[in-house]
C-alpha cells in the first residue's frame, strides 16, 4: 500500500508542476504576446479547446463540468 500512495503522490506532485507552468505560459503569453520560444501557443490552444467545447453544445458543457470537478476535488495525498 506505501507504493501506491507514493505513486499518487508523485502523480499528484507532476500535476502540480504542470498546471503552475501552464499558469506560467497563460501569464507570459499575455505579458509579451506571439508565440514563446518553450511555452508555444498556449493561449491559442486554450481557445480552440474552449471553441470545440462551445460548438459540441450540451455534451461540450456536460465535458467541461467533468473537467473542472476533477480538479476541484483532487488531492495530492
Amino acid at each position: 500500500m506505501d507504493t501506491v500512495h507514493r505513486i499518487k503522490m508523485w502523480i499528484g506532485g507532476l500535476t502540480e508542476i504542470g498546471l503552475m507552468l501552464l499558469a506560467l505560459a497563460i501569464v507570459a503569453a499575455l505579458l509579451i504576446g506571439g508565440q514563446l520560444p518553450f511555452f508555444g501557443g498556449v493561449v491559442a490552444n486554450i481557445i480552440g479547446m474552449v471553441a470545440q467545447l462551445g460548438s459540441n453544445g450540451l455534451v461540450g458543457l456536460i465535458v467541461l463540468g467533468i473537467i473542472m470537478w476533477l480538479f476541484s476535488h483532487r488531492s495530492v495525498a
